[in-house]
């Protein structure tokens, strides 16, 4: 019972997702707007064998079940990008208690994205405005899931959250804009980090007065 129940469940979020996409590629059609879906990142049990949180989500996600693919391969079939987040987090900054393991979720949905091939996107869940995030997020982004593809990938956007007066503080705006310039370069990165370095104290020097003015 238990398996026709999460099959039957997990079912009717794809039915519901396919039935939304459809509608909103009917109105969105050749209009030049590229449809996005956000998933939830629910990184917490991720380590334990049921996954009860992602099965309570309509995520049917267990050691011998890749709950993903269905929906990177629904995805797919509509031309939509498949936007997931907590991409900043790491393991081991997690409460252990809670058998969190976000960045082998992540890892696990870029590769069903791959599997699918459909366009992943991903944001920041929290706000984050350290070095450690900003790092994190750029290895997340590249979607080099395990350390050795041949193969270049990247996700395809970024949404970074979010605009505030903390943002706009001395060390928070001086890493967000080296992180900004880290990814705008990508895969051509080729600077080394005091260069980088260099290069974002300059750009945070002239943009102070507007920086003073929106905080």
């Amino acid at each position: 019972y238990g398996e026709f129940f999460l099959t039957w469940y997990s079912q009717m979020l794809l039915d519901h997702g396919d039935r939304i996409l459809s509608s909103a590629k009917s109105i969105f059609e050749n209009t030049g707007v590229k449809i996005s879906v956000k998933v939830a990142g629910i990184h917490w049990h991720y380590g334990t064998r049921s996954h009860a949180p992602e099965l309570t989500a309509g995520y049917y996600n267990t050691r011998f079940r890749d709950g993903y693919v269905p929906i990177a391969q629904m995805l797919a079939r509509h031309g939509a990008i498949f936007n997931f987040t907590c991409i900043e987090m790491r393991d081991h900054e997690q409460p252990q208690d809670a058998l969190c393991a976000p960045e082998k979720l992540v890892r696990q949905v870029a590769l069903a994205t791959q599997k699918a091939q459909v366009p992943l996107a991903g944001e920041n869940a929290l706000p984050r405005y350290d070095e450690r995030a900003h790092e994190q997020i750029l290895k997340s982004a590249s979607l080099n899931v395990d350390g050795s593809s041949e193969e270049f990938r990247e996700m395809c956007a970024f949404t970074y959250l979010r605009m505030n007066p903390q943002l706009f503080q001395g060390d928070n705006w001086r890493n967000f804009v080296g992180f900004v310039k880290k990814m705008k370069e990508g895969k051509d990165a080729h600077k080394c980090r005091e260069q980088v370095e260099r290069e974002a104290e300059h750009f945070v020097h002239i943009t102070q007065p507007l920086v003073q003015e929106a905080a």
